[in-house]
C-alpha cells in the first residue's frame, strides 16, 4: 500500500476505533433510533453546501438502488444494531465479531469477482488479524444472548458488502454526493422513532460523544472511508476493523487507567503483522489509483457492463 494509503488507513482505523466508546456513553441517555439520527441528520446538513457547490449528485438518480443499497448496509442497518447491541453487550465480543468483516468482505470479493487481489499471503494476514483481535478481547459471551450474537454477525456481514457494492457499483460516482446522500436516507428512515424517543434533557457528555460521532466520525470518517476504497481497494479497507478494538482498548488503558492485560500483549502484534500481510500489494498486479473525493470513485473496480 502507498504512504497515502497508509496514511489513510491509520487515521480511519483512530476515527472509527472512537465510537465503540462514545456509542456506550451515549445510549444511556438515548434510544438507538434517536442515536442514529442525531449522528447522522447534523453530519448531512454539514455536507450538503459543499456537495451542492460541487455538484455532487450527478448521476446518483441513475444509480439510486445502488446507493440506496450502500446507504443500508454501510450506516442505516449497522449503526442501529450496533447502538442496541451496547446496551447489553460488552464491547470486547462486539469487536471480536465485527472484525469477521475482512474476512467475509475477501471471500465475497472472491465470488462477486471484484478486482481486488486475493491470494494465500493476504488471507493468513486476515487469519493472524483475527486471531490478534480473539487475543486482545477475549471471548465473554456471558450475558450476551444470542439476539445480541447475531445482531454482531449482521453487522459485520453489512461492513463486509458496503465496501464491495461501492468497489462493483458505485465507482463512478462523486463520493461526496454518495456520503450526504446516505446520511440523509438513513436520517429520514429513523426520524419517526428517533423524534418519538428523544428525551427532554441529555448531560453534557452525551452532547460532545453525539457531536464527535456525527462530526469526525460520520463526516470525515466517511470521506476517508471512501479515499482509502479508491486508493487500497475494498478487501484492505476491511482490515480497518481489526484495529478498531485495538484502538478502543488502548484509548481505556490511556485515558481511564484501565489494565494493560495480557491479551492487549499478545494481540497487538497479531493486529500489527496481520494487516500488513493482508494490506501489501499483490505481487500478480498494482492496484490503480484515482482522483479525490468529490470525483468519481474509480481504482476500486469498476462495475461490469
Amino acid at each position: 500500500m502507498s504512504r497515502k494509503g497508509w496514511l489513510l488507513f491509520i487515521s480511519l482505523c483512530v476515527i472509527w476505533g472512537i465510537p465503540y466508546l462514545l456509542i456506550r456513553i451515549a445510549v444511556r441517555e438515548l434510544s438507538p433510533p434517536a442515536l442514529v439520527l442525531l449522528r447522522t441528520m447534523p453530519a448531512a446538513l454539514l455536507l450538503l453546501p459543499l456537495a451542492l457547490r460541487r455538484g455532487a449528485w450527478r448521476g446518483l438518480v441513475h444509480s439510486w438502488p445502488w446507493v440506496v443499497l450502500y446507504t443500508l448496509v454501510e450506516l442505516s442497518i449497522p449503526w442501529f444494531l450496533v447502538s442496541h447491541v451496547e446496551q447489553r453487550m460488552s464491547s470486547s465480543l462486539a469487536g471480536l465479531l465485527i472484525a469477521m468483516s475482512p474476512l467475509i468482505g475477501a471471500l465475497l470479493c472472491r465470488v462477486t469477482g471484484v478486482a481486488d487481489p486475493f491470494d494465500t499471503r493476504r488471507l493468513t494476514g486476515l487469519l493472524i488479524g483475527f486471531a490478534g483481535v480473539a487475543a486482545l478481547v477475549g471471548l465473554d459471551v456471558a450475558g450476551s444472548g444470542l439476539l445480541g450474537i447475531v445482531e454482531t454477525v449482521a453487522v459485520a456481514f453489512c461492513w463486509a458488502t458496503g465496501p464491495i457494492v461501492v468497489s462493483r457499483r458505485l465507482s463512478h460516482l462523486p463520493a461526496l454526493g454518495v456520503i450526504t446522500a446516505s446520511l440523509f436516507i438513513t436520517a429520514a428512515l429513523y426520524a419517526p422513532a428517533g423524534i418519538a424517543t428523544l428525551p427532554s434533557s441529555v448531560s453534557v457528555e452525551t452532547v460532545l460523544s453525539v457531536a464527535t460521532l456525527a462530526v469526525v466520525c460520520a463526516v470525515a470518517g466517511s470521506l476517508i472511508f471512501f479515499a482509502l476504497i479508491r486508493e487500497a481497494g475494498p478487501v484492505r479497507t476491511m482490515v480497518v476493523t481489526y484495529v478498531n478494538p485495538l484502538v478502543a482498548v488502548l484509548l481505556g488503558v490511556a485515558l481511564l487507567d484501565e489494565p494493560f492485560t495480557l491479551g492487549i500483549a499478545l494481540g497487538t502484534p497479531l493486529i500489527v503483522a496481520g494487516s500488513v500481510l493482508a494490506t501489501l500489494p499483490s505481487p500478480r498486479r498494482p492496484l490503480p489509483r484515482c482522483g479525490t473525493a468529490d470525483t468519481p470513485i474509480t481504482g476500486a473496480g469498476r462495475p461490469r457492463a
